[in-house]
């Protein structure tokens, strides 16, 4: 059976950015399973799987465009000291939950100061190139409630 919408999935991967370090990987352990066509993966991603089958393999290098977006200045933020949860250490590269108009998300802290720390919610992927080593372990039709929640029930479902 081919990948396609609303097909069940399961690849193992190994993520790495240009130099070589490997960012992510599936190895070792479960493989990711998703619901295609639902954007529970990156674009670039997704469409390079489009049409796969079980057995098959495949490296793709996909741009930022099509990954997790292009870093935004704009969402790099100096915040003093004072709003930051009281009594955790901060150093720099420490990852936050923030609430924001979208929700939760993730901050990276980024610069350090006597009463201030610069906060970077761009997402760690952004801006750049992501190369993906992936085999396809299975592919399934999805059951009707994993298509109406767009995610896997069961087996190994989680979000990237």
């Amino acid at each position: 059976m081919q990948i396609k919408k609303h097909t069940v999935a399961a690849i193992q991967y190994t993520l790495k950015d240009d130099s070589g370090e490997v960012i992510d990987s599936s190895s070792g352990g479960e493989p990711l399973t998703y619901v295609h066509g639902v954007g529970g993966l990156i674009p670039g991603l997704e469409a390079e799987l489009d049409g796969k089958r079980a057995g098959d393999a495949l490296k793709v290098r996909i741009a930022p465009a099509q990954g997790y977006g292009e870093r935004d200045e704009n969402l790099v933020a100096r915040v003093p000291r004072s709003q930051m949860p009281s009594g955790a250490p901060l150093e720099v590269g420490m990852q936050f939950q923030a609430r924001g108009p979208e929700g939760a998300q993730v901050v990276t802290l980024v610069r350090l100061e006597d009463d201030a720390v610069w906060l970077d919610a761009n997402h760690p992927l952004a801006g750049m190139h992501l190369n993906f080593e992936v085999s396809v372990v299975s592919v399934r039709a999805a059951a009707p409630e994993e298509i109406e929640h767009g995610h896997v029930h069961g087996e190994g479902g989680h979000h990237h």
